[in-house]
């Protein structure tokens, strides 16, 4: 399978360049599966499509500010340190600008308080560096980090709170949970008062999710870890729901893939954490989600592929095709899908 046959066509004025006003009134865009079809919809229409005893799972991660800049001790030398994984000891994969002037060694500056030393050189490209400071990391980055916003996203973000999810709780990804981003507090509220469940799931979005695809053979991709958590609680109201024969919908990619990795061949989900690097493409069997929201992705992205396994290459491809002619907003600030 090619990378090819994830293409599409996209007028650049369809990507999404900052968000609807009112986050559930961007438009949904309800694909059948089975049968191929679509509706036109609006995301508050969500809950006409869920019944009690249905499971919805959202991804609760929270956006840091991963972007610092810094200058080279000894020339000056402006750099870029852009947080990716947190590992342990004050330890992170990065990705760094200039890649050639940030060798092992190298001290990088941010504020009197805040300084980093280079490590390693990873085998994405990337660095490991440690970080050096004089007192809570955490405030520290929050006043020197910059929100990471995605490269087509060319307007300036007023509001940073309307790049996080309004259940967003666990610190540690370098971009958002976007298919999230449409719900509010009276859309999760209705949710629960006709008797749908809410579960969390944990995953750190990184360059596993947003990393482009170089080879043209599909099965040739490998993807870069991600961290992910699923708790005892999240578990058990998520196998409930299979045994009680409700549907289990995963709010984006990333709740997929947290589920399908933590998910055993019989389908029920471990209450587990680690890192996962799974790729979820055409041919894929599926153990856990019976369906999806999910916003309109890249071409040629692996979110496109995972997307193209669960609802069938043809007809998301189709579904995207309508999405153009009827003016849809794609991408992260963009309209969304729900795939049943």
């Amino acid at each position: 399978m090619q990378v090819s046959d994830f293409d599409y066509d996209l007028p650049e004025e369809l990507i999404a360049q900052f968000p609807v006003v009112e986050r559930d009134h961007s438009r949904l865009l309800v694909l059948n599966r089975t049968y191929g079809q679509f509706k036109h919809q609006h995301f508050y229409d969500l809950p006409d499509y869920l019944s009690p005893g249905d499971t919805v799972v959202f991804n609760n991660t929270k956006v840091i500010p991963a972007r610092l800049i810094g200058h080279k001790d000894g020339t000056g030398a402006k750099v870029e340190v852009f947080l990716l994984n947190r590992l342990e000891n004050d330890r992170w994969e990065a990705l760094v600008k200039p890649g050639r002037k940030l060798r092992p060694g190298t001290v990088v500056s941010f504020s009197d308080d805040l300084k980093c030393k280079i490590l390693d050189i990873t085998d994405f490209g990337g660095r490991i560096v440690q970080f050096i400071y004089d007192g809570i990391f955490e405030e520290i980055l929050d006043r020197l980090g910059e929100t990471p916003l995605p490269p087509y996203i060319r307007t300036r973000l007023d509001d940073k709170d309307r790049y996080q999810t309004i259940y967003a709780k666990e610190d540690g990804s370098a971009a958002a949970p976007t298919a999230g981003l449409h719900f509010t507090p009276e859309l999760l509220t209705k949710l629960q008062t006709m008797g749908v469940n809410l579960a969390f799931v944990t995953l750190h979005v990184g360059l596993g999710t947003f990393r482009p695809v170089s080879v043209e053979d599909i099965e040739s991709h490998v993807m870069h870890r991600e961290y992910y958590s699923i708790s005892p609680q999240a578990a058990n109201i998520i196998n409930e729901t299979k045994r009680s024969g409700g549907r289990v919908i995963a709010i984006g990619t990333t709740s997929v893939r947290t589920l399908e990795t933590a998910a055993g061949s019989d389908g029920v989900v471990e209450a587990k954490s680690g890192w996962t690097d799974i790729f979820i493409y055409p041919g894929y069997k599926f153990s856990v989600i019976d369906g999806v929201v999910t916003n309109f992705h890249l071409p040629k992205s692996t979110l496109l592929m995972l997307v193209s396994a669960f609802a069938g290459r043809d007809s998301v491809l189709a579904a995207y095709k309508e999405a153009v002619a009827q003016r849809y907003r794609f991408f992260s600030f963009g309209d969304a899908m729900l795939i049943i």
